[in-house]
């Protein structure tokens, strides 16, 4: 049984064990009794709260922002009359919302360059179950990344990219998106810039690693322009994608003490390390609908 095989199997016997379990995300203005209004939906519809976490941006005219977590037995025959039955609901008191299945597995792309440190975090994490998603396509300017890649059965797509070519690239790019049937596009060191017509697909959608702690050292060359200023910490950043180069909604952010020994050349290590966990983080908690996007800020309930 091959590797990617193994992985399959796994994720069946797991997802049919998650069948009967939902997520329910709501975000809407701040008044007394949306807790109890949402408690009392769920229990008519004998489910069982199994985790709640909520936050208010002001309790006097403010947002509030809700996930809750929920066990139903026979979940998926029932789940189109619960939702029908919210909308009602939704409406009188101005809710955005997102009903989510954990036996639905969403469908990843991941797009990388050379350096492919942060994809090897993500296929580990996959491999030992910890990364619930099916990673469907490997995109790459490069070839560094294809033997590894399709040692796991996963296909491989090389597009070289440079700014004079990026339309038809971009064109290449979206059509495997909807080849692959993507939900997630994760940018794994991915160091090419991308097109306000390419996000425009895959709004709040895309996942990016910033090898720096925004905002400080925005762009290209953060660990040389760290270096130069002699920082005491460093770290990463990672970022739902907009037009704004590196200002999207931040996710996840970590840091590393450093020090005047520390050249270039051990600040790109100690970042390397840094952008595994902080974008593995960003991706997973994507995966479990934990986080709700708020104008250019994110509520992550962790």
């Amino acid at each position: 049984m091959t590797i990617n095989t193994q992985v399959k199997v796994n994720s069946k016997q797991q997802h049919k064990q998650l069948e009967n379990r939902g997520c329910l995300l709501v975000k809407c203005p701040d008044k007394p009794g949306i807790v109890s209004i949402l408690s009392t939906f769920l229990h008519n519809h004998e489910s069982n709260i199994i985790e709640s976490s909520q936050y208010s941006s002001d309790p006097e005219n403010g947002m509030f922002f809700i996930r809750i977590e929920y066990h139903r037995e026979n979940l998926l025959n029932e789940k189109e009359k619960m939702e029908s039955d919210f909308l009602d609901i939704a409406a009188i008191h101005e809710m955005d919302y997102d009903f989510s299945y954990r036996n639905e597995r969403k469908r990843s792309a991941i797009f990388v360059s050379k350096e492919i440190h942060c994809l090897m975090e993500l296929l580990w994490e996959w491999q030992n179950g910890d990364l619930d998603t099916d990673i469907v396509v490997v995109i790459s300017n490069h070839e560094d990344a294809r033997p590894i890649v399709e040692s796991l059965g996963i296909p491989f797509h090389y597009i070289p990219a440079n700014k004079d070519i990026r339309k038809q690239v971009e064109e290449e790019q979206i059509r495997l998106m909807d080849k692959y049937e993507v939900d997630l596009l994760i940018l794994a060191r991915y160091m090419q810039i991308l097109t306000p017509d390419f996000v425009g697909h895959f709004e709040s959608r895309i996942i990016n690693i910033h090898h720096s702690f925004l905002p400080a050292f925005i762009g290209a060359g953060p660990y040389e322009r760290a270096y130069e200023r002699g920082v005491k910490l460093i770290g990463a950043t990672s970022h739902y994608v907009t037009n704004n180069l590196d200002e999207g909604p931040i996710i996840e952010q970590d840091v590393e003490r450093v020090d005047h020994r520390d050249d270039v050349v051990n600040l790109k290590k100690i970042g390397r390390q840094i952008e595994r966990r902080v974008l593995a983080k960003a991706v997973k908690w994507h995966l479990e609908n934990r986080i709700i996007v708020e104008g250019n800020k994110t509520i992550v309930f962790h």
